[in-house]
């Protein structure tokens, strides 16, 4: 016959409850207690009964991590450190990837939710879809918003100023800008900082005042690269000297854009990225980029779906620009 937890509690000299709190790593139970516990239930061989456990308290150990694409190194990043953070808490990640579509993303949650998450961190694409199926499931969402649930992400819009900040700082006045897809509230934000920093310059030097090209495409590569050679086949004096763009991915693509017209960057390009990606230190030259901290975002969606921290609450981080070897000044005229 297999041990019981009462065999358990028996042999340690503990109660039952003891024994429930230890395997559910409450953080209640002394480290003698703990110990003590561990190792009775290691002698004994006692395999406790998830299932039985899980329909009892109607969750389980196991968290839904719900990303649009996890070929994005972004998305890829932060299921690394879901798991990671999950993993020392006791927890196991459970991941599904939704291709940014909502009728996809709501097969994945009903499916994530059959197997009774303790909580979900959520990249939402679809308001109407998802909100009624999670409305009894802890859930914190990154990067996007979802109408009454927790956000953490970092602040976009601070994110775009600081880009273009940056570029006039070295000099620049023809600029272009990769956007992304309009229609996500992060493009938006981005796009927005970044211009609202040309208005200002535009207030306190019109002289100076050159209007932005800006395109708009997806977060990936070929965005970067396809957009980049449109803004790029200009006559030289209407040209921009540097383009800043959405994400890492379209900066990489421009990259690749600007060597195969014979550009070279930072000399006749400046390129900033957004995200700082791993691969955006491996380029080269080394990838100018705005950093989300995505240690920190990770950790507070964690609290969040865990109970650390109240939901319903907005948590925007600040950005920082990682200053590396694809800007510098504009080329002379």
């Amino acid at each position: 016959m297999n041990p019981t937890i009462k065999d358990v509690a028996q042999r340690a000299g503990v109660s039952v409850g003891t024994v429930s709190r230890v395997l559910a790593k409450n953080k209640t139970v002394s480290e003698d207690i703990r110990a003590k516990v561990e190792a009775t239930i290691e002698a004994i061989g006692y395999r406790p009964n998830i299932l039985g456990r899980s329909l009892r308290l109607n969750k389980t150990d196991i968290i839904g991590l719900v990303v649009p694409d996890i070929t994005n190194p972004f998305f890829a990043e932060l299921a690394k450190h879901v798991e990671m953070l999950a993993s020392a808490e006791g927890y196991s990640v459970l991941l599904a990837n939704t291709h940014d579509d909502p009728e996809a993303e709501k097969q994945q949650i009903e499916t994530l939710l059959g197997r009774l998450p303790a909580g979900l961190i959520l990249v939402p694409v679809s308001n109407s879809l998802v909100d009624g199926l999670i409305s009894g499931t802890r859930t914190v969402t990154i990067d996007r918003p979802l109408s009454g649930h927790a956000l953490v992400a970092v602040d976009n819009r601070e994110g775009g100023y600081l880009a273009a900040d940056h570029l006039l700082a070295l000099g620049h006045r023809r600029i272009g800008y990769i956007s992304g897809p309009n229609s996500t509230d992060v493009s938006a934000e981005r796009r927005e900082g970044f211009l609202q920093r040309l208005d200002e310059f535009r207030e306190t030097n019109p002289g100076e005042y050159v209007a932005p090209q800006v395109v708009e495409g997806h977060f990936d590569y070929r965005s970067g690269e396809e957009l980049g050679k449109k803004l790029l086949t200009q006559a030289d004096a209407t040209r921009p000297t540097a383009i800043a763009t959405a994400s890492d991915q379209q900066a990489i693509g421009l990259l690749r854009a600007a060597g195969d017209m014979g550009l070279r960057v930072p000399t006749d390009l400046s390129i900033v990225g957004f995200d700082d990606i791993p691969l955006a230190s491996l380029v080269l030259p080394r990838l100018t980029t705005i950093r989300q901290p995505i240690a920190e975002i990770t950790r507070l969606a964690l609290e969040g779906v865990l109970g650390s921290h109240a939901l319903q609450e907005e948590y925007k981080l600040r950005p920082v620009l990682i200053e590396r070897g694809s800007c510098a000044a504009p080329p002379v005229p």
